[in-house]
C-alpha cells in the first residue's frame, strides 16, 4: 500500500536500475545540499487558527493571471522518458487530470509535438537549456510556440554539467557507458528493462533527445552530442532580455536565490521566477531555497509571479513555501517516483496524495484558502535537534 511519497521512492528504487533511480534521487558531491533542503522545511512550523468554522478548504491559485484549481506545478526533469515507456505523455496526462501545469524539459526524450497531440487540454510549461548555436535554439522555440505552450522557463543555473560522482559510478550518463555493473542491474530489474527499454528499442531504437535536430540528435548510446546542442556556458541577463524580445507569452527565470537576482529578472520583462536550488543536484554549497524565499517574495512578490523548487516531500512543505510568499510550488523528484511506481495512474495518485494532504493540513491550520496562509504571522522557523 502506497501511503505517502516515501513509499512511491521505494517503490520506484526497487523498479529501477541503480543507475536511473540515483540519477533521479540523488544530489552532486557530498550531497550537503541535499541535507539542508530537508532540514531547512523541518525547520519551519506553521501556526493555526483555531475554531474558525471553516467546512471546506479551496486550494486553486491565480498564475500569470489565469486561475487554476491547484498551486502545483510539474517541474522540468530530463529524461523523464526513461522512468516509464513514454513517460512525459504519462506525466502531461496525469498533470492536466487535475487541472496542474506540467513543464516539458528540453531534454524530454518525447518531443512537445507528441506531448501536446498525446494531452491536447494538458496546461504545458516548456523548461529552454539555451543551447550554444542561437540559431538551433530559436528553432526550437518555433516549435514550443506552435505546441502551444503558455510558459517557457529559462534554466539559470546550469551553465555546465554538475559534478555527481555516483553516475559515473553507475556508469550513468550521457552518453550511456555499458559496464558489467549496470547492465548487470538492468538484467536484474526485467520489469523496467522489458517494459521501457525493449519497447523503445522495438519501436525504433535506443531513445534519444526528442527536442535536438535531427542532425544532431543522438541516442544515449551513441557517442557525445554536437558543439552545437551543449549548454551556453556563458549565459547572461542580456540573453534573458533577448528571449523575452523573441517569446510572446510568460516568461519565467528558474533558479533565483537573492534579491539581486530577482530584481534583474523583473528588470528584463521577467513574468516570474523559479527559487530554486535544482533540487541539490547542481552545486552543493548552495543556501536553501526556503532561507532565500520570503526575502525575495518580500522585493518582487507584486510585480511577478515568484515560484519555488526544490525538497518537498509532504503536502505541508508545498504550504511552508507558499506560507513563506510563494504563488506556486513546482514538483521534480515526486511525480517521477509517482510515474516509476505505478506509470500514468502512478503520478496521478501521487498527486492526488500532495493535494489531499496540503487540503488536511489547511484544515488543522484554519485557514480557507492559499491566500489566508500567505501571512508573515502564519510561520517561524525553529531549531531542529
Amino acid at each position: 500500500m502506497l501511503l505517502n511519497a516515501a513509499d512511491y521512492r521505494e517503490k520506484a528504487r526497487r523498479r529501477l536500475p541503480r543507475g536511473l533511480f540515483e540519477y533521479i534521487d540523488r544530489g552532486t558531491e557530498d550531497e550537503q545540499a541535499l541535507t539542508r533542503l530537508r532540514g531547512s522545511l523541518d525547520a519551519v512550523t506553521l501556526r493555526p487558527s483555531v475554531l474558525c468554522g471553516h467546512a471546506s478548504r479551496d486550494i486553486g491559485t491565480t498564475l500569470f493571471g489565469k486561475g487554476l484549481p491547484t498551486p502545483l506545478v510539474v517541474a522540468p526533469t530530463a529524461l523523464a522518458g526513461l522512468v516509464a515507456h513514454d513517460g512525459e505523455l504519462k506525466l502531461a496526462r496525469a498533470a492536466a487530470a487535475l487541472g496542474i501545469p506540467f513543464c516539458v524539459s528540453t531534454q524530454s526524450v518525447t518531443t512537445i509535438e507528441d506531448i501536446r497531440r498525446a494531452a491536447p487540454d494538458a496546461a504545458l510549461w516548456f523548461q529552454l537549456y539555451v543551447w550554444r548555436d542561437r540559431a538551433l535554439t530559436a528553432d526550437l522555440l518555433k516549435r514550443v510556440r506552435a505546441s502551444d505552450c503558455e510558459c517557457l522557463v529559462v534554466t539559470a543555473d546550469t551553465q555546465m554539467s554538475p559534478n555527481r560522482e555516483y553516475n559515473q559510478r553507475n556508469g550513468f550518463g550521457i552518453p550511456f557507458k555499458p559496464t558489467v555493473r549496470n547492465v548487470a542491474d538492468m538484467a536484474v530489474h526485467p520489469g523496467w528493462l522489458l517494459g521501457v527499454m525493449l519497447r523503445y528499442v522495438l519501436a525504433g531504437g535506443v531513445p534519444t533527445y526528442g527536442h535536438y535536430p535531427p542532425e544532431f540528435r543522438s541516442a544515449i548510446t551513441r557517442a557525445s552530442i554536437a558543439d552545437a546542442v551543449r549548454l551556453r556556458t556563458d549565459l547572461s541577463w542580456d540573453d534573458v532580455k533577448r528571449l523575452r524580445d523573441e517569446w510572446p507569452g510568460k516568461l519565467i527565470v528558474k533558479g533565483v536565490l537573492s534579491v539581486e537576482d530577482a530584481e534583474l529578472a523583473a528588470g528584463v520583462g521577467a513574468d516570474g521566477i523559479v527559487v530554486s536550488a535544482h533540487g541539490g543536484r547542481n552545486l552543493d554549497c548552495l543556501p536553501s531555497p526556503a532561507s532565500c524565499l520570503p526575502a525575495i517574495a518580500e522585493a518582487v512578490g507584486d510585480s511577478m509571479v515568484v515560484l519555488a523548487d526544490s525538497g518537498v516531500r509532504r503536502g505541508t512543505d508545498a504550504l511552508k513555501y507558499l506560507a513563506m510568499g510563494a504563488q506556486g510550488v513546482m514538483l521534480g523528484r515526486l511525480p517521477l517516483w509517482g510515474l516509476a511506481a505505478g506509470g500514468e495512474e502512478g503520478a496521478r495518485a501521487l498527486l492526488s496524495m500532495m493535494l489531499r494532504e496540503m487540503d488536511t493540513a489547511m484544515g488543522f491550520l484554519g485557514v480557507e484558502n492559499i491566500a489566508a496562509l500567505r501571512n508573515p504571522a502564519r510561520w517561524s522557523v525553529e531549531a531542529v535537534n
